[in-house]
């Protein structure tokens, strides 16, 4: 069956590089060849560690700088062919969240929401309306004569979450928007991002290295890689590739220090994987079944990713009984792996 978000994307990527020149050295390819599609209404995760060209596409999906080659399009407009006036008109549909809320110091919460009406040329009355919409969106809706020196790390990011918002974007796009923050600031922030999407219908794409983010929020992820996609797909596909580098970060194996030992002999360590699909065990079922075939649990985790339910055991298994413990498992299509 086709899958009506991905044929007509909101944002596409067509075989994209970005190639910087560098002195005595080989040419750097931060983006590498990038071919992707972000359906309307998705929260789409793009993770990778420092390196991976995460900046750069930020860059290139806001026309900041153009791709070396290749195309970029939002809602079917190619940044890198329009004319300088409707490259201004198709950034107003891109909202950007930045991970310091770089909010104006001398001007209030209002102010810094209406700075871009102000630049857009929106009447003052209209403006204003808008604004103490968004404040009320926002949960500030008595902070609106408040100075940025006046507000909290978190209540400076809702600030420029408003400020993104108040062009009335079809694109939320986030750079690592809660880096900087507190544990507490980090969950209002990501709750808030969710609510907007809900409520306003935003597509909604998040830079960030941190796969916490990815487990709380989004609905697809892509891992950045040395300018290359190493995986892509919806959250919930991926962490039932439960062999994939993103399943692996996103529900890590749990650790298991010491030497795993059955009747005073050592044993083999398997790592299963399963999530809350039709046709496989609960996470009390397949423990049952791991001792009905003699396995011993020695280590788990289970976490709830999107809308699906990832376990994760590592299991001490006789020699003797490994192949057939193997076997057992796959029938009821639990993932093994025998660690080394």
């Amino acid at each position: 069956m086709s899958n009506a978000k991905a044929d007509n994307p909101l944002i596409e990527l067509r075989d994209v590089y970005k190639i910087y020149p560098r002195k005595k050295q080989d040419k750097l390819h931060a983006l590498d060849g990038i071919s992707l599609k972000i359906g309307a209404g998705e929260i789409h995760g793009i993770v990778g560690q420092s390196g991976a060209g995460k900046s750069t596409l930020i860059r290139c999906l806001t026309a900041l700088e153009h791709p070396t080659s290749g195309e970029i399009l939002v809602a079917g407009q190619n940044l890198s062919t329009l004319s300088e006036k409707h490259l201004r008109q198709a950034r107003r549909s891109i909202g950007m969240v930045f991970q310091a809320a770089n909010l104006l110091d001398s001007r209030t919460a209002a102010g810094n929401i209406a700075y871009p009406l102000y630049l857009a040329g929106q009447k003052r009355g209209d403006r204003h309306d808008r604004v103490q919409k968004l404040l009320d969106l926002v949960g500030l809706h008595d902070r609106g004569s408040s100075y940025p020196s006046q507000l909290s790390g978190g209540q400076q990011q809702r600030v420029g979450v408003a400020r993104a918002l108040a062009d009335e974007p079809q694109v939320l796009l986030c750079d690592e928007p809660t880096s900087a923050l507190d544990t507490e600031s980090t969950q209002q922030i990501l709750h808030l991002i969710k609510d907007v999407h809900d409520r306003l219908g935003v597509t909604v794409v998040i830079i960030t290295h941190e796969m916490s983010v990815v487990r709380e929020i989004c609905t697809h992820v892509t891992l950045l890689e040395g300018g290359k996609i190493v995986q892509t797909g919806s959250v919930e596909d991926v962490v039932k590739a439960h062999s994939s580098r993103l399943a692996k970060d996103l529900v890590p194996p749990p650790n298991v220090d010491d030497e795993v030992t059955l009747d005073g002999q050592p044993a083999a360590v398997v790592d299963i994987a399963f999530t809350s699909s039709p046709g496989v065990p609960t996470g009390s079922k397949v423990m049952d079944l791991v001792a009905q075939l003699g396995g011993d649990i020695v280590a788990g985790t289970f976490e709830t990713v999107g809308t699906t339910q990832v376990g994760r055991l590592a299991v001490g298994v006789k020699s003797t009984g490994l192949d057939a413990f193997i076997r057992e498992m796959e029938n009821h299509h639990i993932y093994t792996e025998v660690r080394a």
